[in-house]
């Protein structure tokens, strides 16, 4: 797999939410995407992480952005997350790994499998318009959303 880059068409997808429904990326064509994955359900930094979103997320939707997260975690496992820390957004279960393995996050030591923390902005045209390597739990909200309306202005210019 060759590591993705900035205006790559995002690589698709079609995962199981935490009430058993598929979600594909075609889903979010025309609108902005926040696409987040982190390593385990209800841990400090992924709790950190996925509440952070979840204050922001009132101003990620004014930006016609949509946000999910995903990981190796079960549906149920992420029903949990979801209900424990009233997330709005949803969170996609790739047990697999192989969604992961496409975005370059899956982390793979003998037979540990988890997602490495690392974020995706996908344009309404399905192509990646920032990749976030290295991300911080407590300020990334705020990052994501700096560059949502910089990436934004960008393109209406």
């Amino acid at each position: 797999m060759t590591k993705l880059e900035i205006n790559q068409t995002a690589p698709a997808f079609q995962l199981p939410d935490s009430h058993q429904q598929i979600v594909t990326l075609d889903d979010f064509k025309g609108h902005w995407l926040v696409l987040f994955f982190y390593p385990k359900d209800n841990t400090p930094g992924c709790t950190a992480e996925a509440c952070n979103f979840r204050d922001a997320y009132q101003e990620i939707l004014a930006l016609n952005t949509k946000i999910i997260g995903i990981n190796t975690d079960s549906s149920d496992s992420h029903q949990r997350f979801i209900s424990r820390q009233q997330l709005p957004f949803p969170l996609l279960s790739d047990t697999s790994g192989k969604v992961s393995q496409q975005y370059g996050c899956l982390f793979k030591l003998g037979p540990i499998r988890f997602c490495k923390r690392q974020t995706f902005i996908i344009n309404p045209e399905g192509k990646i318009a920032r990749i976030y390597r290295k991300v911080s739990p407590g300020q990334h909200a705020m990052q994501v959303i700096d560059d949502l309306k910089h990436l934004q202005q960008t393109e209406n210019i």
